[in-house]
């Protein structure tokens, strides 16, 4: 079964230095969806130490539960977020929202 279309919870505003928590998540996909998030549409990796734009980029990101978590957030943090929800029959995207540092 395709995903339906995720709901995505970004905040709007954080503090520099402060923590973030973004999730998404959706219920009808089977098998169950996997999770990516995208920055201003560029694709977020899960690992930040081998994307040497990402290697300042203080976050972890779970592509099984959908949570991205910044530890500590920076002006380069800022942008706009969505998550895609995938699996085998298909994918779905929430709409963009912007966060603020």
């Amino acid at each position: 079964v395709k995903p339906m279309t995720p709901r995505c919870i970004v905040p709007k505003a954080v503090p520099v230095g402060k923590s973030a928590s973004l999730h998404c998540h959706e219920n009808e996909g089977y098998p169950k969806s996997t999770y990516s998030w995208y920055r201003n549409s560029e694709p977020l990796s899960p690992d930040t130490k081998s994307n040497a734009k990402l290697h300042n980029s203080s976050y972890t990101l779970n592509p099984a539960t959908g949570t991205l978590v910044f530890h500590a957030v920076h002006k380069g943090d800022t942008g706009r977020y969505s998550c895609i929800a995938t699996n085998d029959a298909g994918f779905a995207k929430c709409e963009e929202q912007e966060m603020e540092v």
